[in-house]
């Protein structure tokens, strides 16, 4: 065995150390490797397809989606499970393959759908002046408008639409404490609740109404969006509330001032006739500005006095006939309780011009010896005239400017009342005539004054 083994071992040595002496034949050429069939790339999941969109298209993909009933989440781009849904419902309904990625056909129809929905209602985002909040309104819902100093208000004809946009100052307010005041209103019956630390929402039956409201602050500036509807309405309504909800910005960049919004074009306020001869007081702020001022039915006024320390204007009318001038009397000091006697705008009373009366409460601010009025009158009560409960002439009122926002501990004073006795000094100032004689009823001697600016 041995032998045999020695014998191999140097069989191989010897072919070995030939080869080392020999060129090497060519090497064969070694046959290719078969080719590996390419790894077949994972399926991309919905989400994922989603998530590779640009931001813009997600959101306009949600909106849509609201519009057409079938997502009722926030629309706010991001990619969740209830979108997904959405889309595969919209497919269904649609005959289409359930993927939960829309197709460019399928996107353009979706698209399509929403627009027409949108212009059936009248679908448009604005910017409350009054309030510097904005808002996504269904116009076309909403013909009636109306506002005044805690903000503005839309309605349907009927008023089965109402919508709401507050503002109100709070000391040191929290999304809790807002939320727990809301759900306290009469009437209210809360299903559903959300409250964040920078928002809340609450939504329900308010009666026979639905209602949802939405609240912000910043702060002591506290922002309300509410919404009410009849059930009758909500296959119209739902889309928009989702709709309005994720429009709502109760805080927009460069939307925030530190004093009054724009003057209007043409704004309205009332005036008193003091004089038989065409005198008028009102208020000062509220004629401020103007290239014309228009007495209503009666035509063109002059602005004969002011006086920027107390607020007040004369304007005089000439060739009037019959005007019955109110009794100015000799009140000192305001009571308590008065009614208001003015003219609302014309957008609080579908343009008419009737003369309204409103009851307030009458409270001294601090030690200015300013006296606030509250609830605070509509536009167009500027310049209205204060009656007690005895008939007598009380003083002029006042809607302040509004302030957007304000100092986080300030409190600010939405209508104010200028005391009878400082009205008469400066009509006694401008040398008018007054008339101290029994009044006759207020209202006739209440007018509505309108200003014309650039």
């Amino acid at each position: 065995m041995r032998s045999w083994l020695t014998a191999t071992w140097m069989i191989a040595a010897a072919t070995t150390a030939a080869s080392a002496q020999t060129a090497p034949p060519a090497a064969a050429a070694k046959p290719k490797p078969a080719a590996a069939a390419p790894a077949r790339p994972a399926l991309q999941s919905p989400a994922d397809t989603a998530s590779a969109m640009a931001q813009a298209e997600r959101l306009a993909i949600q909106s849509d989606l609201a519009w057409a009933g079938e997502y009722n989440g926030a629309i706010n781009g991001e990619v969740s499970e209830r979108m997904v849904a959405a889309i595969r419902t919209f497919q269904k309904y649609n005959g289409a393959q359930q993927t939960g990625v829309l197709n460019p056909q399928e996107r353009g129809i979706l698209q399509a759908a929403a627009k027409k929905l949108q212009d059936n209602v009248g679908w448009k985002i604005v910017t409350d002046t009054l309030t510097g909040a904005r808002i996504g309104l269904p116009t076309k819902l909403l013909p009636q408008q109306a506002s005044d100093a805690n903000g503005s208000k839309w309605s349907s004809t009927s008023g089965s639409i109402q919508i709401q946009l507050a503002r109100r100052k709070e000391a040191a307010p929290t999304t809790a404490a807002l939320a727990e005041q809301e759900k306290k209103e009469p009437g209210r019956k809360i299903e559903y609740s959300a409250i964040r630390p920078d928002f809340f929402v609450l939504s329900g039956m308010q009666g026979l109404k639905k209602f949802y409201i939405r609240g912000a602050f910043r702060d002591s500036e506290v922002r309300l969006l509410t919404i009410l509807y009849d059930q009758a309405t909500e296959g119209t309504m739902a889309p928009v509330v989702i709709a309005m909800s994720s429009a709502f910005n109760a805080f927009p960049a460069g939307a925030i001032a530190a004093g009054p919004p724009p003057r209007k074009k043409v704004e309205y306020a009332s005036g008193v006739i003091v004089s038989d001869d065409g005198a008028i007081v009102t208020d000062r702020q509220a004629i401020d500005g103007c290239l014309s001022i228009v007495i209503a039915g009666h035509g063109h006024a002059d602005k004969l006095a002011e006086d920027k320390a107390s607020d007040l204007a004369l304007l005089r009318i000439f060739g009037a006939r019959d005007l019955k001038p109110l009794a100015l009397g000799n009140r000192a000091t305001a009571k308590p309780a008065l009614d208001l006697i003015g003219i609302a705008d014309p957008q609080n009373q579908g343009g008419a011009a009737a003369v309204s009366r409103l009851k307030v409460s009458v409270t001294p601010v601090g030690t200015t010896g300013e006296l606030a009025l509250s609830p605070a009158p509509g536009l167009g009560f500027s310049g209205a005239a204060a009656i007690d409960g005895e008939g007598a002439f009380a003083g002029l009122v006042q809607l302040k400017p509004v302030i957007v926002a304000g100092p986080a501990n300030g409190s600010a004073m939405q209508a104010a009342l200028v005391p009878a006795a400082i009205v008469r000094a400066f009509l006694a100032a401008s040398m008018v005539s007054m008339n101290d004689a029994p009044s006759t009823e207020a209202a006739a001697s209440v007018v509505r004054v309108i200003c014309v600016r650039k």
